[in-house]
Parts: structure tokens; C-alpha cells; sequence
């Protein structure tokens, strides 16, 4: 090896050790407690057994076919806005929690995503054949939404491809009726993986809400030096960064256990004088998790490439 090039590889061991080091006294000094957020088992009901639709607040449902995988139905007075199919076998059951609900399928005019992965966009394609809707994504996630998985970073599996009819960019309103959700880009777990945002109305008061995109860092791919998304550790970060800043009241995710989806459903069930999916510090507390995983993760990777 060259001296320039046995420089190059030193400088680039301890720049990162140097970040991960600052980073991880950042984590550390927060004198916060720490929260476990574990996806549950196979064969837990979470995942094995039909869920009940139900409103969440101002008009939005939870209408997914298992709590471990959530779909929201935004309703709106022109129309309504579905966030995430899960995978193709539940679009049948979503389609049911909707009709449960008193609503046609067929009023559904926005499809929208959180991040394209089979379990969140592989309904897509028969979910618009069912109800017409106009899908919208990221231009880094339509990629893969349309390839049916192929052209993803991930080898985890195909899909029915699903045309998208609709490229948003970072920062831009999604509106209809008298619904308007924002797009936040929060790269990492995918390419285009997108957390949204709204404000909704309670007992006369105002809250935001967010539906956080993803942010677990793959456990088949490499973090660092990834082929086929070499800038991942840059992208997660920011994300990270963006998404501690952002104002979140009613806290909504991609997956049921990121936010207690089946805990807080049996506390509005049993009645209450507040909505526990108001939950500023339980997505605080969310953040810090998955960022402490990154952080760890970074951390062994970069020590078992300077070894």
C-alpha cells in the first residue's frame, strides 16, 4: 500500500471515530430516560390477527389489516387520503376496515407512503385499481415503488410494481379538501423515505401530527460503505438532526410498536378525559432510540473496518 494511500484510510478511521465519539457524548450527557421499542414475535397477535378500525383524531383512522401494520385514512370533505397499503394479501382487509367505517373506497384520492419497503407499498398497485386514487412519493422512492422492489438497495424480496402519478419534493403540501399534509424527507431507512405531517383539531385545541417514515438501520446491509447507498450514514444523520426539531404532539408511525399503537388503542377503547395518542415525549423518547441503535451500529462498524 502507498504512503498516500495508507494516509487516506488512517484519515478517514479517525475522522469517523472523531464523529462518533462527539456524537455518542452528545447522547450520553442527555440525562433522558431510555426507551426499548422491540417489534414483536411472528406469531404475535400484533401481527397474526384482523385489527378494528378506529378514529385516532379529527377524522383520522387507523384502518390497517394487522396493528404491527398500520394504514391512516385522512378524511377530507373532497375526498380521503390513504397513508401506506402494507403488504398486497392485507388490501383486502383494509378495504374492509374502510367500508367497516362508513366510507367508500372509492373516495380514496391520494395514495401516499412512508418509505418503499413491501410491507408499507407492496398493496399499492391493487389498491389503486380499487380505488383510483392519484399515488405520490419521493422521486427516490417512486423509483422503487415502480420496479416492484428491483431496483432497491435491499435484497428483501418483489412486489406488484405500482405506477406513480405524482413526484413530490421535500417540504411540499399535499392537499385535499380541507386536509393539508406536509412532506418531510427523512433518508436513511430508504432513499426517499418520507415522515408527514398535519395539524389537526381537538376539544377546540390545535396539535401537530406526525406519521414518522422509518428510521432502523437495515440489519441485512451494511451502514457504512454501502454499494448501493454509499452517502446512508450522512443521510441518517440528517434525518435524525431534522427530525428532533420537528413540533410533534400526536405521534403516528409506520409500525404499531414505534408509538404503543396497541397499548394506547385499549386506553381510548376504555374511555379517558385525554387522547394518549398525544404523546410529545413518547416521540422524543422514539428519536433518541433509534438513533442511539445508529449510533451503536456506526460505531461497530467503524471499528471493525480500522481492525
Amino acid at each position: 500500500m502507498s504512503n498516500a494511500l495508507f494516509c487516506f484510510f488512517a484519515f478517514r478511521t479517525l475522522l469517523r471515530r472523531t464523529i462518533i465519539t462527539a456524537c455518542l457524548g452528545v447522547v450520553c450527557n442527555a440525562a433522558v430516560a431510555q426507551v426499548e421499542l422491540v417489534s414483536p414475535a411472528r406469531d404475535d397477535p400484533q401481527r397474526t390477527e384482523l385489527a378494528e378500525p378506529f378514529e385516532i383524531i379529527d377524522g383520522i383512522f387507523f384502518v390497517g389489516g394487522r396493528i404491527h401494520l398500520p394504514s391512516y385514512l385522512f378524511t377530507t370533505s373532497e375526498g380521503h387520503i390513504l397513508l401506506d397499503t402494507a403488504f398486497d394479501e392485507n388490501v383486502s382487509e383494509i378495504v374492509a376496515n374502510i367500508r367497516q367505517l362508513g366510507f367508500d373506497p372509492e373516495d380514496v384520492k391520494l395514495l401516499l407512503s412512508s418509505h418503499a419497503h413491501h410491507d408499507h407499498v407492496g398493496g399499492h398497485s391493487n389498491m389503486r385499481e380499487i380505488t383510483g386514487a392519484i399515488t405520490v412519493a419521493s422521486a427516490a422512492d417512486a423509483d422503487v415503488i415502480e420496479s416492484g422492489g428491483a431496483t432497491d438497495f435491499r435484497d428483501t424480496g418483489l412486489w406488484p410494481p405500482a405506477t406513480v402519478d405524482r413526484i413530490i419534493v421535500d417540504g411540499e403540501q399535499v392537499k385535499l379538501g380541507d386536509r393539508v399534509l406536509t412532506a418531510h424527507f427523512t433518508p436513511g431507512h430508504t432513499k426517499g423515505c418520507t415522515t408527514w405531517t398535519t395539524v389537526v383539531e381537538e376539544d377546540g385545541k390545535q396539535y401537530d401530527l406526525v406519521v414518522l417514515g422509518g428510521l432502523n438501520v437495515n440489519k441485512t446491509e451494511p451502514l457504512i460503505d454501502n454499494p448501493r447507498y454509499p452517502d446512508m450514514p450522512q443521510q441518517f444523520a440528517w434525518s435524525f438532526a431534522r427530525l428532533k426539531v420537528l413540533p410533534v404532539d400526536v405521534y403516528l408511525g409506520a409500525h404499531g410498536y414505534w408509538y404503543g399503537l396497541n397499548e394506547k388503542r385499549e386506553q381510548m377503547l376504555a374511555g379517558g378525559d385525554t387522547n394518549p395518542f398525544i404523546d410529545p415525549e413518547g416521540y422524543q423518547n422514539a428519536i433518541r432510540f433509534f438513533e442511539n441503535a445508529y449510533l451503536e451500529r456506526l460505531k461497530n462498524e467503524t471499528y471493525d473496518d480500522a481492525e
